[in-house]
């Protein structure tokens, strides 16, 4: 069966919707993938079709409307009876939805996250506007994925479903380093999106009790120009490294080179508290031990597998001293811990998810047709 995957975003760094695509793709599913230009139009090459939608819009709010009305337009032109649509997140939920119903077909919705509860809508007026959204089709998804077990408790308490397939966003396995260079200076390394509420800016002014070590950030986003600034200010150019955005290949060599990696997150929504961060497991993949938040997700990896330490407060005084706990720790003390949480905490414990779960989507779709062609 063919499988149209709708995201909001350009395709390029969004790991989660390339592994899903790709173990489909490789057992045998025709998948063809529609995202859009906001963020840049990058060169990718992908085994299977994708497109990008031509947005218009420069605010972020008219781009969500542009690509609603775009993508149900691009979904009803593409989709046959022999179809099964994958909606990742609320954004991209409402066309595939609308569409599903007009042709009778089915629809995987895949929650990253809990949107109405991220950051950057939380307190605002549109927070109701995608709670209404939400609420208006939540009960109506028949096949719904989230990406942890929190977000799975959130949306099954919270709206009275039955609880969400888990399928967690982790990296394909990776074999262990056969050796690593003791950095001198040590290497601290963030990576991600960098904006509000990632606890970069603290780790910056951590830095000022911090010796011999640099702060590595890999990654862009709108709070870039600002935490330079800082940089500037508080005069640690030489401790803090601004790498820009890396293709996810160059990223991975990045990653391997850290002696510690960071997820510190501030509690700023329920969709913070409740997350799992990919770059945790890519960490854990390329064998470098943690600082996290003491949040419910981030905090069990720790504590079940001891890979690192968790922050109690964002306070950079605390945080240089978790932080240098683990490097005089050094990372090689770790890495028996790191081995098991990589053999564990892998893409190939989660893909069997998906096959089982697209098996029996595609076998409900042919009965159903069966059925109505009998009639």
């Amino acid at each position: 069966m063919k499988i149209l995957v709708s995201v909001f975003n350009n395709l390029y760094t969004d790991q989660r919707v390339e592994k899903f695509c790709k173990t489909l793709h490789e057992n045998a599913y025709q998948i063809e993938v529609i995202g859009n230009n906001w963020g840049g139009n990058p060169e990718m090459k992908r085994p299977y079709p994708f497109s990008r939608i031509s947005l218009q819009s420069k605010k972020l709010r008219f781009a969500y409307l542009e690509f609603q009305w775009k993508l149900f337009f691009e979904l009803l032109k593409k989709a046959d009876r022999n179809t099964i649509l994958h909606a990742n997140d609320l954004d991209a939920l409402l066309p595939n939805y609308l569409v599903s119903k007009i042709k009778g077909i089915p629809l995987v919705w895949d929650s990253h996250e809990i949107f109405t509860e991220m950051p950057t809508v939380t307190n605002r007026w549109v927070q109701h506007v995608w709670r209404l959204l939400e609420n208006a089709l939540i009960r109506k998804i028949k096949y719904f994925i989230t990406a942890n077990d929190s977000y799975a408790n959130w949306f099954e308490t919270n709206y009275k479903i039955k609880r969400p397939i888990v399928i967690r966003n982790f990296p394909q396995k990776s074999e262990s380093p056969k050796s690593f260079v003791e950095n001198s200076p040590k290497i601290i390394l963030y990576q991600g999106t960098i904006n509000y509420s990632r606890g970069i800016d603290k780790m910056i002014e951590a830095m000022q009790f911090i010796e011999n070590a640099e702060f590595h950030i890999a990654g862009r986003g709108p709070f870039l120009e600002e935490y330079q600034q800082l940089t500037k200010k508080l005069h640690l150019e030489n401790k803090v490294k601004f790498l820009g955005n890396l293709h996810p290949d160059d990223l991975r060599k990045i990653t391997e080179k850290a002696d510690v990696g960071l997820s510190i997150e501030e509690n700023k929504g329920l969709s913070y508290y409740y997350s799992l961060p990919n770059k945790i497991s890519d960490y854990i993949q390329a064998r470098v031990p943690v600082v996290v938040s003491k949040f419910p997700e981030m905090q069990k990896i720790v504590e079940n597998y001891h890979v690192g330490e968790f922050i109690t407060s964002h306070e950079p005084k605390h945080l240089a001293e978790k932080v240098k706990n683990v490097l005089e720790k050094g990372r090689s003390s770790y890495l028996p811990q790191l081995e098991i949480a990589a053999q564990e905490l892998c893409w190939e414990n989660e893909a069997p998810k998906i096959l089982e779960l697209y098996e029996r989507v595609a076998a409900q779709q042919r009965q159903f047709k069966f059925t109505k062609s009998s009639l």
